[in-house]
């Protein structure tokens, strides 16, 4: 390994966050997935969630959108949505779903700089009801078009990029948030991948 390559596998790992989430509800398009992903690993996020309730567990992602992001984060599958919810609950305080609702929040109004999973539903439906009850609120990205929804790699990043200024300003990105195991783990794993996937 370089010492330029380490450099930046370990500038990398100084800045994710362990605070922030995605929470994909039942998304069917790879590609949609896997520009969540480049988004994802762009802000500094690690864990990644993704929920099938309702379609089967996805094989694999589509590569060109996500220039293999998905080598560099830890994307968790479930089945189950309760399951993925109290593996939720022991890492973020406040989960919050993405959707177009009565109570929802403006995206600018919502303090994202806790511990913070945002949730996006699929690309026909949104969020369903059962995962709206699992959450602790709805936001929404403001708009004034005729179209009153964005696609929902767009809407995530949106959201994310929010989190990220909120973060930025709070510091939070100045302050390692791995422990020294798994910094360790990742760094090893992450060491064993070939360059060029990662936009070198």
């Amino acid at each position: 390994m370089t010492p330029e390559r380490k450099g930046r596998i370990e500038s990398v790992l100084e800045r994710r966050q362990l605070n922030l989430t995605v929470v994909l509800e039942n998304v069917f398009d790879p590609h949609n997935i896997s520009a969540v992903m480049r988004t994802c690993d762009a802000v500094g996020i690690q864990d990644l969630y993704v929920l099938n309730t309702r379609i089967p567990r996805h094989k694999k992602w589509g590569a060109k959108s996500s220039s293999s992001a998905a080598a560099w984060l830890t994307v968790r599958q479930y089945d189950d949505a309760p399951t993925c919810f109290a593996d939720l609950r022991k890492q973020f305080d406040r989960v919050l779903a993405t959707q177009l609702a009565a109570d929802a929040l403006p995206l600018y109004e919502i303090d994202l700089t806790g511990r913070i999973a945002l949730v996006f539903g699929n690309e026909h439906d949104g969020v369903s009801e059962e995962i709206r009850n699992l959450t602790d609120g709805n936001l929404v990205i403001p708009q004034v078009g005729m179209i009153r929804s964005l696609n929902i790699s767009v809407a995530c990043a949106v959201c994310l990029y929010e989190a990220y200024r909120q973060k930025s300003l709070a510091g939070q990105y100045a302050r390692r948030q791995f422990s020294p195991e798994r910094y360790r783990d990742l760094f090893g794993q992450w060491a064993r991948e070939t360059p060029g996937g990662d936009g070198e």
